[in-house]
């Protein structure tokens, strides 16, 4: 495979399927055409143990592509600090912050607000809420587990990149689903942008 000549520093990103919208449509401005996006299985979100073992696969065989500018597109993530070992390991860099919700936000705004109550949702996330929450927790099939996985929060946040009706009904319906309130922060995409950039 040849390294397609976006300008002069072409760069792989391995990322996160549930990034692959917002970078894609990142990969489109004049200031991030050089990026050519490469996704993992969003579902790893819900195996953050595997995160680490596919992202250095994915590594490798950037590599064996003749890769030389990787960065890689996931926040820790769940990983307990495994992904910046195959990071080191590798020399490469990765989105700061322990998760994406925090990139979106920025991280120092996402700090400051310290609620412990909250369950977020991304437009990823409010799209996909019955594939990655419902039915791998069988709430479908158990919904007596919900007050038990969810009984300690009070709402559900949805951070929206991209505003879309569809989506955001969704994200309410997430919420009336769990019995939570719902409150909606607008973020963009600059974080994600900011972090692409450097």
């Amino acid at each position: 495979m040849s390294i397609p000549e976006f300008g002069p520093n072409p760069v792989r990103v391995i990322a996160c399927g549930a990034l692959a919208r917002e970078i894609e449509v990142l990969s489109q401005t004049p200031a991030l055409s050089h990026i050519s996006l490469t996704c993992l299985p969003a579902i790893l979100h819900n195996h953050p143990d595997r995160i680490p073992d596919a992202v250095d696969d994915a590594i490798v065989k950037a590599r064996a592509e003749g890769w030389d500018n990787i960065f890689i597109g996931y926040a820790d993530c769940g990983t307990g600090g495994a992904l910046d070992k195959v990071c080191e390991k590798h020399g490469v860099q990765r989105i700061d912050g322990p998760h994406c919700y925090a990139f979106f936000t920025g991280i120092e705004t996402f700090t400051g607000w310290e609620e412990h109550d909250a369950f977020y949702l991304t437009d990823f996330l409010a799209r996909q809420f019955e594939a990655f929450v419902i039915k791998p927790l069988k709430l479908d099939k158990h919904p007596e587990l919900i007050p038990m996985m969810f009984g300690n929060y009070n709402k559900i946040v949805y951070l929206e990149q991209q505003p879309e009706a569809l989506v955001e009904q969704k994200a309410r319906a997430a919420a009336a689903y769990l019995k939570l309130e719902f409150h909606k922060r607008p973020t963009g995409l600059a974080g994600l942008a900011d972090a692409l950039r450097a």
